[in-house]
C-alpha cells in the first residue's frame, strides 16, 4: 500500500496506461500495414505469411492493452484514498484502452474475413 497521500502517484500510474494505450495502438497500426501491404507486392503463400504476421501484431497489441488495464487496476487498488483526488473518475483511462482493445479486435475479425 502506498504512503505517499500525494495525487501524483495516481496520475502516474493513468500515464503509464496510457503509455501502454499508444504503445499497443502502435502494434494494431503495424499489423494493419504489414497486412494491406501485402496486397501491393506478394502473392500465394507470401501474401497468407503477411496476413498472418499482421493479424499477430494486431493480436498482440490487443493483448498488450488488455493486460496494461489489468496492472493500471492493481495499482490503484495499492492507493490511499488520500492519492485519489474527490471525484476524479478512475475509469476513463480503462474505458478508453479496452476501447483500443475492442476496436483492434473488430479489425482483426475485418482482415480476416476481407479477401
Amino acid at each position: 500500500m502506498s504512503a505517499l497521500n500525494d495525487p501524483r502517484v495516481l496520475f502516474a500510474a493513468e500515464r503509464t496506461l496510457l503509455a501502454w494505450n499508444r504503445t499497443a495502438s502502435g502494434l494494431i497500426a503495424l499489423g494493419f500495414f504489414i497486412d494491406r501491404g501485402s496486397l501491393l507486392g506478394a502473392s500465394g503463400s507470401g501474401r497468407g505469411f503477411a496476413i498472418a504476421i499482421g493479424l499477430a501484431f494486431i493480436l498482440f497489441g490487443v493483448i498488450l492493452n488488455v493486460l496494461s488495464v489489468v496492472q493500471y487496476r492493481r495499482s490503484l487498488a495499492s492507493l490511499n484514498p488520500a492519492e485519489i483526488p474527490p471525484g476524479y473518475w478512475l475509469n476513463l483511462p480503462v474505458v478508453t484502452s479496452l476501447a483500443v482493445a475492442i476496436l483492434g479486435l473488430a479489425l482483426a475479425f475485418y482482415l480476416i474475413v476481407t479477401p
